[in-house]
Order: structure tokens, then C-alpha cells, then sequence
């Protein structure tokens, strides 16, 4: 982090000075891509996709929550999550044998933010499906389905999820969903942990059910190496908890008359913004890319996150 400047008028030309107040007044548009790519010293680098959707739907602060493990139901079969860097680059034992390290992780993060978020008061519970492998996407029993059914019934349903390591990964950031305008709550994550574009590979499985997906970040160093260090990783599963939690009370909380962005700006129904080449969804209106992870045929499971994860 840069030490703050000391500005002493006799310190700094004349000319550079004034270069440097201009600069620092000049408007920065809206469309101007970000010059570097924001890093957080737990999750790593933040997705440097376009965020080309803005969440201004209120919700209420009861409104029930639904956390769910991202690949809680297909260990075994295709989407089971990254195996991340310390398994697959370095050899590492896997946490659980059972499952990838992904779950391993989804699970714990998922489980930490239910208890902590039932601390705070919000009205949230965790889903573990009965099995790690339900090769039909569609069946009752899977988190998607779930999740589905707890949207339509006037829910939230978040997925935890870790991206890929290296060059499969992009980054933690918040996959909004896509059955339903984009709220408050979605909004707030992403400010939290970044986010990804509106309709990220044609629509993933989860979010074209109505379900956010959360990446917490690759699962490789920084974040990896601390949630697998003994006496450091506890300490993280509870920061990011919290991190996660306290979005989660924001998004809820009503904005004040005063507070900027409480106005409505122009966007589509779905959230996604109003301007040249933006996306206009509407549910069902999501085209599968060929082959991609856009497609959901019933039986298969495409890859729910970023990358890997």
C-alpha cells in the first residue's frame, strides 16, 4: 500500500504540480477499463471482467437466504470442481479423498457464513444434498434444484465457490444470477468480492436456475496456501465469512432517501446496464453456447464456475 504523500508546495515543481491536480480532477468515465488488476492479500486477484449490471431491487431484510457448496452433487462425474494448485501443480494429499479440495473448501466457507449470518440475525440455512453424486442435474435432490425452488418461492440462493488456479481461473467476483432483476444483495457482494459479467458464458447452470455463484477467489497463493496452513485457516474461513456476512447485511439493509444509488437507474429488466451493446435478458432468453458451459442438456453437468471451479 503507498504511503500517503506529503504535499509541500516547495517540494514539487510548479508544472509537475499542477500535471498532478489535473489529473486528479480529470472524470474518470464509466466505460474506461481498469488499468490493473485489484489484488487482495487473502483471495488473490479479483475478476478484471466487465461488470455490465447493476442490482437496485430491494429486498426485505427477512428475506430467507439459501447457501449452498458449489459441486456438493457431482464428485465423480463432470463439474466436480478444481482439485486447485497444491493437489494438482504440487502433489499435495487432497483434504478430503472423497471429494475434490474445492468442496472441501465450498463446504467449510458455506457452513462458517450460515452460522455466523444466523449470529447476526438473517434468515439463513445451508443445503447439503444427501448425495456427493447425482449425475442428473435436475433431480429434486441437487443444489440447483434446490435452489430453484427457493428462489421462485421469493428466496436468495448463493453457491460458494473457489476459481481456478493459473490461467483457467479469473478470479473471485459475484456471477449474478439470471431468473430474476438483479437486487441490492447482488450488488453488495459484488462490491465485496468483484464480479463477473452479466451473462458469463452464456449462463451458467446455477445462475440460469435463479442462483448467484460466489467465487471466493482461485484456489491457489495467497488463499489456498492460507486456508491450508493449521493454524492460519480457521482464521480465514471466519474473515471470509464475515467478509461475505456484512455484505449480506448491507444488501439488505434499506437505503436511505440520500444514499447515492438509492435512485433508479436505467437498466434492463434484468439488471443488466442500458447502454450500447449491454445485454437485455429475460428469463428463459439465455442461448447455450455450442458445447460450452452454457449448455444444460439433462444428465450432464457443465462447469458451474469461472474456471475449473
Amino acid at each position: 500500500m503507498l504511503s500517503p504523500l506529503s504535499w509541500r508546495s516547495h517540494a514539487l515543481p510548479s508544472g509537475l504540480l499542477v500535471l498532478m491536480l489535473a489529473l486528479a480532477a480529470a472524470p474518470v468515465r464509466a466505460q474506461d477499463p481498469p488499468r490493473f488488476q485489484p489484488r487482495d492479500p487473502i483471495t488473490g486477484v479479483r475478476s478484471r471482467l466487465n461488470k455490465d449490471w447493476i442490482g437496485l431491487r430491494l429486498l426485505p431484510p427477512t428475506t430467507p437466504i439459501l447457501v449452498m457448496a458449489g459441486h456438493a452433487d457431482s464428485q465423480g462425474v463432470g463439474g466436480a470442481g478444481t482439485s486447485g494448485a497444491a493437489v494438482a501443480r504440487y502433489g499435495r494429499q487432497r483434504m478430503d479423498a472423497s471429494m475434490t479440495d474445492e468442496l472441501f473448501w465450498n463446504l467449510r466457507v458455506a457452513q462458517a457464513v450460515v452460522a455466523l449470518g444466523q449470529e447476526r440475525g438473517l434468515a439463513i440455512s445451508f443445503y447439503d444434498p444427501p448425495q456427493r453424486t447425482i449425475a442428473n442435474p435436475n433431480d429434486p435432490r441437487t443444489t440447483w434444484s434446490v435452489g430453484r425452488a427457493h428462489v421462485e418461492a421469493g428466496g436468495y440462493a448463493l453457491e460458494i465457490h473457489h476459481d481456478a488456479y493459473g490461467a483457467d481461473g479469473i478470479g473471485s467476483g459475484l456471477i449474478p444470477p439470471l431468473r430474476q432483476p438483479l437486487s441490492r444483495l447482488d450488488e453488495s457482494l459484488a462490491e465485496a468480492f468483484g464480479a463477473y459479467p452479466f451473462r458469463f458464458r452464456d449462463g451458467l447452470g446455477a445462475p440460469k436456475r435463479g442462483i448467484a455463484i460466489l467465487e471466493i477467489g482461485k484456489l491457489e497463493a495467497p488463499l489456498e496456501t492460507a486456508l491450508r496452513d493449521p493454524l492460519r485457516g480457521p482464521e480465514v474461513i471466519n474473515l471470509l465469512a464475515r467478509r461475505i456476512v456484512e455484505a449480506m447485511v448491507r444488501g439488505l439493509t434499506p437505503p436511505s432517501d440520500t444514499e447515492p444509488g438509492s435512485q433508479q437507474a436505467s437498466t434492463t429488466e434484468g439488471g443488466a446496464l442500458s447502454s450500447p451493446g449491454a445485454i437485455n435478458p429475460g428469463p428463459g432468453a439465455i442461448s447455450p453456447g455450442p458445447g460450452g458451459a452454457g449448455s444444460d442438456p439433462a444428465g450432464s453437468r457443465p462447469r458451474a464456475s469461472s474456471g475449473g471451479g
